[in-house]
């Protein structure tokens, strides 16, 4: 009987654990568009120019894995297309998401990115991406998400002011669970 006590304590332990879920998978999509200084704007006299206009747009899709409602991990992939500089980037990297504080359904979290950026001209050599975000997700009907959020890219693209690209963003979109 005593030796049949730690092996009962050893299947209740593992039976315990295996009913709590570590995560769930999620798959993710936005849309971003970037906005920029017009640098032909004048204050007087004013020619009808605006001071702000967008630069880029920049669609993402990827797939990741949250753990415990509080961090996820996720691969993207996207298509930036700058406006101001002409030019078009394929960014793939990887995503870190921490969930600040959640009310509800909703979360308030901060983005990590690091990754790779693809180019499909000759022109410009591939670079590195980078990325930070703040943003809002909230819950909707049944696994929808809504996510609103603004971020910060970087884009290692040689030939450019200081061998990169820095935007800020506005964006919407979606995540799946």
């Amino acid at each position: 009987m005593r030796k049949l006590l730690p092996l009962f304590l050893l299947f209740s332990a593992t039976y315990m654990v295996s009913q709590n879920k570590l995560g769930r998978p999620f798959f993710t999509g936005e849309v971003n568009f970037s906005l920029a200084v017009n640098e032909y704007y004048t204050i007087e006299p004013n020619d009808g120019e605006p001071l702000i206009v967008p630069s880029g747009l920049f669609l993402r899709v990827g797939f990741g894995y949250e753990f415990q409602r509080k961090v996820a991990l996720s691969i993207n992939a996207g298509f930036d297309d700058h406006w101001r500089y002409d030019t078009n980037a394929f960014p793939t990297y990887a995503g870190l998401k921490y969930n600040i504080f959640e009310r509800d359904d909703d979360t308030f979290f901060t983005e990590f990115r690091y990754g790779k950026m693809w180019r499909p001209s000759s022109f410009y050599p591939d670079g590195n991406y980078y990325g930070f975000g703040l943003g809002i997700q909230a819950g909707g009907e049944g696994r929808w998400n809504t996510i609103f959020r603004i971020d910060f890219h970087r884009k290692g693209i040689v030939g450019f002011e200081n061998d990169r690209i820095d935007s800020i963003s506005l964006g919407l979109g979606f995540s799946f669970f």
